[in-house]
């Protein structure tokens, strides 16, 4: 090895220690804030598969909304790295209070169409008992709509400083408040009436309210924090500090609901296929999301190292930050694939104990193991374009591969006898696996093209 292939050496394995070191908080807060989906699935499968099922269909509504709010948030990463990069960090506060103000419309909006699914699941004709435990799911989370935006607005603003410790310990303090949350809800303890799959909504909503109050005492009583100006109202961040938070996270917004939404429809088409298909499917899918975490958060990091470099003018260390995090997404991703097919039935049995549902599951599980390596490297070259603030593009690169290419295929694969036999479950999983190795195709493409104009 040359001294100058050794000095690259040491550059990349350096840039991927700093990535590494940056997302391991992320993906723990990620992991925490997504246990809290895993625990709602296995406490509301062990009442019944109708509870469970009732849980997954509400949560294809939740989560969409959920990944919107997150994005349009989500923009306040890559703005405060650059400010914080540029040696502006007294206005990454007040930039975060104009986000309050941002949110506002869309939380409200959020919680008008929560309390009002049951309209959806009745023309999607879905199983009267499912749909009635869905219903109620909805409304009682749509009590946490406000506090999970504040804590979304305020853990971005941390993290695009680089600070990812506090949401990570508030996650993990989350996870007990919820597991207590369901036992009390679903069970009927303390005098409670026992509310089956719906307490999990009740139990969500407190523990969001719990991480947004501890996110705002962090951010009150470190002092670390007090360069951002957050509590300090006679600062002011103007009008354009909040149309370019929309600008950017706006697309942001869409590109998660759309790739969220594609799932929520899937668990629709699927519904009336019946109680079985859907809990094997909202298995398959609580799985994947919780391996999921892991190239997120690494997406993130890569969002944070990437805004900071270009805040400092370091074009070509953006760069390279770009190109590290790819690869350990990748690498990641063909690990857990290889873990996820060999231990696909003791995945499944997990979450239940009946025969049928683990038999679905199981062959769902192994096409998941496939979709794991496009979802990681398309994720990757997102958070990279985050990084450059670049948002509009790949949201149309999004659209056409997950509804232009995945859902007719998707469908048509499933529910119909075009392509032969129909394949249920199976077919949408298979139309996933496409339309993610298109947005991979185009979302790297797009990266290459917008690192080499800077």
């Amino acid at each position: 090895m040359t001294s100058t292939n050794r000095y690259q050496f040491k550059i990349y394995r350096t840039e991927a220690r700093l990535l590494i070191a940056l997302a391991a908080p992320i993906l723990a807060a990620q992991l925490a804030q997504q246990s809290l989906a895993f625990i709602d699935t296995v406490m509301a499968g062990r009442v019944s598969a109708t509870d469970l099922a009732g849980v997954a269909v509400g949560g294809s509504i939740w989560g969409p909304l959920f990944l919107f709010l997150y994005g349009v948030l989500l923009a306040v990463t890559p703005m405060v790295a650059q400010l914080h990069g540029a040696g502006k960090t007294a206005d990454t506060g007040p930039l975060a209070r104009r986000g309050m103000v941002v949110v506002l419309p869309l939380v409200v909006l959020a919680i008008v169409l929560l309390r009002n699914a049951g309209l959806v699941f009745t023309r999607m004709e879905v199983d009267p008992q499912i749909a009635i435990i869905a219903a109620a799911y909805l409304k009682a989370i749509s009590w946490g709509v406000p506090a999970v935006a504040i804590f979304f607005l305020l853990r971005n603003l941390s993290e695009g400083l680089g600070l990812a410790r506090p949401s990570m310990i508030i996650g993990l303090a989350s996870i007990p408040v919820n597991m207590a949350g369901n036992y009390v809800f679903i069970y009927g303890k303390l005098g409670l009436p026992a509310m089956g799959g719906v307490g999990c909504g009740w139990a969500s909503a407190l523990s969001l309210w719990f991480m947004c109050g501890c996110m705002l005492l962090t951010i009150w009583r470190i002092r670390h924090y007090s360069m951002t100006h957050f509590f300090d109202f006679a600062r002011k961040c103007g009008v354009d500090g909040g149309a370019q938070l929309l600008h950017l996270g706006f697309p942001i917004g869409l590109a998660l609901l759309v790739e969220a939404s594609i799932f929520a429809v899937i668990a629709l088409f699927l519904s009336p296929l019946g109680a079985l298909t859907v809990a094997s499917h909202q298995i398959t899918l609580n799985y994947s999301s919780m391996i999921f975490m892991v190239p997120l958060s690494i997406s993130y990091a890569i969002t944070i190292r990437t805004g900071y470099a270009i805040g400092s003018q370091r074009f070509d260390r953006a760069r390279l930050t770009s190109k590290v995090g790819i690869f350990i997404n990748t690498a990641v991703a063909i690990v857990t694939a290889t873990l996820t097919l060999i231990f696909a039935k003791d995945i499944a049995r997990i979450y239940t104990h009946e025969p049928q549902v683990i038999t679905i599951a199981v062959s769902l599980l192994y096409l998941n193991a496939f979709y794991q390596i496009s979802d990681a490297i398309q994720v990757g070259a997102a958070g990279a374009l985050r990084g450059y603030k670049d948002t509009r593009v790949p949201l149309l690169m999004v659209i056409v591969a997950y509804w232009v290419i995945g859902m007719p295929l998707g469908y048509s694969l499933a529910l119909t006898d075009f392509w032969g036999v129909q394949l249920g479950a199976k077919g949408f999983w298979i139309s996933l696996i496409i339309g993610l190795s298109v947005a991979a195709v185009l979302l790297t493409i797009r990266l290459r093209r917008v690192s080499r104009k800077k």
